[in-house]
């Protein structure tokens, strides 16, 4: 299986003026337990990492810290992740006809997981990591703050990454997102607005997105609960 991870996080929600990725969790960067996880799958083969060059040395010392020199690649991405996701899908080698795609902020992910996508991913041709969502939901007028309606809650799922796809697809999806001006906010997205059907597999609730110091400090706990467990 191949594998792309967007890297160019922002520090700026952390608090923080450097890529987030570059913050340490219990020792390690945080790309660096992205990364481990991916190593111990059983599928994986080939791993992009999209970035921006001026962290590429960063991440070529936590690429050789932990061991995967020979398998991880950089890519240089774009100012957006969608823009830096299709040119990750050109760095692709040519003969990848599957790929998962999976934020390096969700540096939770366990090696099953990834290897639950990956084989789910050679009978569909598109799928996400999800969870059901515990809370109500409301639908809210934004100009007033009233709510407009509540969905039943049963029918909603959190999108998590790994997300996955066939590559050629996929490719044309973001093709027809850039000549129409579309602004999706991940790849699940690309695919249903071109009309093709996304699968959900189950994530775990452990895989959260670090984004705040708040979820830092979850992260720390969660690695320290499964160390116990381990």
């Amino acid at each position: 299986m191949y594998l792309l991870i967007p890297a160019a996080g922002s520090g700026r929600r952390m608090g923080s003026d450097r890529n987030k990725l570059l913050l340490p969790l219990m020792g390690k960067p945080l790309l660096a337990w992205t990364l481990l996880a991916a190593k111990a799958t059983k599928s994986m083969r080939w791993i992009g990492v999209i970035g921006q060059p001026d962290d590429f040395q960063d991440f070529k010392d936590i690429i050789l810290a932990v061991g995967m020199t020979k398998m991880v690649h950089l890519i240089p991405g774009g100012a957006t992740r969608q823009e830096s996701v299709f040119r990750g899908l050109q760095g692709l080698p040519a003969v990848a006809n599957r790929v998962l795609i999976h934020d390096g902020a969700r540096c939770l992910a366990t090696p099953t997981l990834f290897d639950r996508c990956a084989a789910e991913l050679q009978t569909c041709s598109g799928l996400i990591a999800a969870v059901p969502v515990k809370d109500t939901i409301k639908v809210v007028e934004p100009t007033t703050q009233v709510i407009t309606s509540t969905p039943d809650r049963q029918r909603l799922w959190a999108a998590q990454t790994p997300q996955g796809f066939d590559v050629e697809v996929l490719q044309r999806c973001h093709t027809e997102g850039v000549a129409k001006g579309w602004a999706v906010t991940d790849d699940a997205m690309l695919f249903e607005q071109c009309g093709f059907p996304v699968k959900i597999v189950a994530g775990e609730e452990t895989n959260l997105k670090v984004t705040t110091p708040m979820d830092l400090a979850i992260a720390e706990f969660i690695l320290r609960q499964r160390a116990k467990a381990g």
